[in-house]
């Protein structure tokens, strides 16, 4: 079913969850995702289809589907400083992280589900970390210069852009929260600015907007189902059993 070129989805909600804790310094663990990217966290409670991550920036909720496993971290008792001289602070390298890589990660500090916003970031720029719009939108995220700057973020550094992106959806989301269409919406007003779905009271009769959230939504549905076929196959396997 389509109304005015726009799929019918129907309602999609995600659920936002970020909560600040105080964890105590201690050995933890690193959760590996099914894409490869590692993320620590002090501990990990699961609750159905759902993984509650508690980290050192509070508390993440990722769908359990992405997981591929868990390894434990290897906890070091802090050595008393000698007396001589201590020796200057060692600086590691900074991660060298794919578009991909960096896209991912900004979800998880967003509180967000990755294929939300990888879904965003290839239907803006296709993961290009040098595009710029005709429009003057720069980078993964496609942020305008003064949306970047209100979110203190250089649009033209790339972990930058991801983490800026990634919250200004989260904003988005969390605008249209009670709205039986919030990803829609949310999705709507990346695109063509939250002034103007206010205006039509949802998903502005632009075509280029339409579009955009058709194929945001399609994708998006598309990489919640491949989250999930492992998790079915896996139901199916233990049940034939």
């Amino acid at each position: 079913m389509r109304h005015n070129g726009l799929v019918a989805l129907g309602p999609m909600k995600l659920l936002l969850c970020f909560v600040t804790v105080a964890l105590a310094a201690q050995a933890g663990e690193f959760v590996v995702l099914s894409n490869g990217f590692r993320i620590h966290a002090d501990s990990h409670t699961a609750d159905g289809p759902v993984i509650r991550l508690q980290t050192s920036q509070g508390v993440i909720e990722i769908q359990a589907s992405t997981v591929a496993e868990f390894e434990q971290e290897e906890y070091t008792a802090p050595v008393a400083a000698a007396s001589s001289a201590p020796e200057p602070p060692k600086t590691a390298p900074a991660p060298n992280l794919t578009p991909q890589e960096l896209v991912t990660r900004a979800a998880i500090h967003a509180g967000l589900p990755p294929a939300i916003v990888h879904s965003i970031a290839r239907a803006e720029s296709g993961y290009r970390e040098d595009a710029v719009s005709p429009k003057g939108a720069i980078g993964l995220m496609q942020l305008m210069p003064k949306t970047a700057a209100e979110l203190d973020a250089d649009p033209h550094d790339p972990a930058q852009n991801a983490e800026a992106g990634a919250r200004y959806l989260r904003d988005l989301l969390e605008k249209y929260e009670n709205d039986p269409h919030q990803v829609s919406k949310a999705v709507a007003a990346y695109n063509a600015g939250p002034a103007a779905v206010d205006k039509y009271h949802g998903i502005p009769p632009y075509p280029e907007t339409i579009q955009y959230v058709n194929r945001v939504l399609n994708q998006y549905e598309k990489e919640q189902a491949q989250q999930q076929a492992p998790q079915q196959v896996k139901t199916k396997t233990t049940s034939g059993d």
